[in-house]
């Protein structure tokens, strides 16, 4: 007997087109397109693509059965492995079963709460250098800037080495990458297909490998104690064998430039709100300037700078790094009623969830106050995920909270950001949620007197 439910038993959801079913739509719809569900089907939405069958959960309590209590379940799975496969190989946040617990508890220890304190003072200083480079009055260009210092700060805090001769290749294979992500062709033709989307992946790939073969043959030369790829070269099986130099280098790849894209298009989001709500950015500056005066953040200063979390908490909210989550059912399950079959790929997305109205009031406000510890309280779980949830919860999420929030804290001492690009942000969803065009902001320094005071 066939565990594939009938037709009558799915979940509501779009039709789409013969033989591709809703695939074009969801994927040219994008953030839209799984609002827009959402609101029109309800928890759980279904359709059909020519790869099968997909369902989209929209209700905490559904998003928990497969990020925690039956995670066992459901894997990354096939569309999952073919778009970030090329890029991230065999790597932490692409491996599966007994390879990903072996390369979790290798890389864990680099994200030792003892380990992020160490990363603190490094953050504060490479965002000191970055604010030394900038003019008053000068127009930046706020995503390249913050992609620039969080690679620079994940290649010295996590591997123990400067990459500035490399930035601009790092950068412009990721630029490459993430948006052939998103190519219809790329979901919709077999592998083989030499798309040119796939031909910039494969090029990206080729860039980060040079790029990380010239880090790990510093580290042979010269070891670290406690940097990921000294690690990872010093790593043994259980049957005595290190680690070949292709998954040291899936390894590498993967948190190079995941530990530095999320980081950055959050702090890209943040600025571009507190620019268009001064009352906002007057709170932050105040705080900053009563529970630091004139020295700068340190790791034990963030107990205090209260505000300062609840700013960055609220924009990854509305502008969550990552705008969904995937995963693959490996035996049938039963959610909301539904029986999901073995097979079907199943999204979750934070961008629907945190923008729902049963869980936030005015959920499209930028409103960093409500994140009381009552709220947080009253929130169901799931109701708010920006790191993933369960055992493939996100491994650097507490570096990546600590990094926001030095770096948003050292700039806005002395700096404040005017938005002169457009205010009406369109975000396109790529692996990551990046913002479609440039954000550029105008740079006024504050003055002493400024300072002094907490206003400009």
């Amino acid at each position: 007997m066939s565990d594939e439910p009938a037709v009558s038993e799915f979940p509501p959801g779009p039709t789409g087109l013969p033989v591709v079913g809703a695939m074009p739509q969801s994927i040219l719809g994008g953030l839209e397109f799984r609002e827009r569900v959402a609101e029109e089907y309800g928890d759980i939405v279904h359709w059909q693509t020519h790869r099968g069958h997909t369902y989209q959960l929209n209700d905490p309590e559904y998003i928990g059965q497969v990020l925690v209590h039956n995670n066992t379940n459901y894997v990354k799975g096939e569309q999952f492995q073919r778009l970030l496969g090329p890029l991230l190989g065999n790597g932490i946040l692409n491996s599966e079963g007994e390879a990903w617990r072996r390369n979790r508890h290798l890389v864990q220890p680099a994200f030792h709460p003892d380990r992020i304190e160490v990363y603190a003072e490094m953050m504060t200083e490479l965002t000191e250098e970055m604010l030394e480079g900038w003019s008053d009055g000068e127009t930046r260009r706020v995503h390249e800037d913050m992609m620039e210092l969080t690679l620079r700060i994940v290649s010295k805090a996590l591997f123990g080495v400067d990459i500035d001769e490399h930035v601009e290749e790092i950068e412009n294979a990721v630029n490459d990458f993430l948006p052939a992500t998103t190519s219809l062709p790329n979901y919709l033709l077999p592998e083989g297909v030499p798309l040119p989307s796939r031909r910039r992946m494969k090029a990206a790939r080729e860039t980060l490998d040079d790029v990380v073969d010239d880090i790990i043959q510093r580290k042979r030369a010269d070891p670290g104690e406690h940097d990921v790829v000294s690690m990872l070269l010093a790593a043994r099986d259980e049957g005595g064998s290190s680690l070949s130099d292709e998954q040291i280098r899936d390894e590498a790849i993967t948190l190079l430039t995941a530990g530095h894209e999320t980081t950055a298009v959050s702090l890209t989001y943040t600025i571009h709100l507190l620019a268009q709500h001064p009352e906002i950015e007057a709170k932050l500056v105040a705080e900053l300037d009563s529970e630091l005066g004139d020295e700068r953040p340190t790791m034990g200063d963030l107990s205090d700078l209260e505000y300062t979390e609840q700013v960055v908490e609220e924009s990854m909210r509305l502008f969550p790094p990552v705008p969904g989550i995937v995963r693959e059912a490996e035996a049938p399950d039963e959610i909301g009623g539904y029986t999901i079959p073995a097979g079907a790929k199943v999204f979750m997305d934070q961008w629907v969830v945190h923008r729902d109205a049963r869980w936030y009031d005015d959920p499209l406000a930028f409103e960093p106050g409500r994140w009381t510890k009552e709220f947080k309280q009253s929130l169901p779980p799931l109701a708010y995920f920006p790191f993933g949830s369960g055992p493939r919860r996100c491994i650097g999420d507490r570096f990546a909270m600590l990094e926001a929030r030095l770096i948003l804290a050292t700039l806005y001492q002395d700096h404040h950001l005017e938005l002169v690009s457009d205010r009406n942000l369109e975000v396109v969803p790529t692996i990551t949620s990046r913002p479609k065009e440039d954000v550029r902001a105008r740079v006024h320094e504050r003055s002493a007197d400024e300072a002094s005071n907490g206003s400009r």
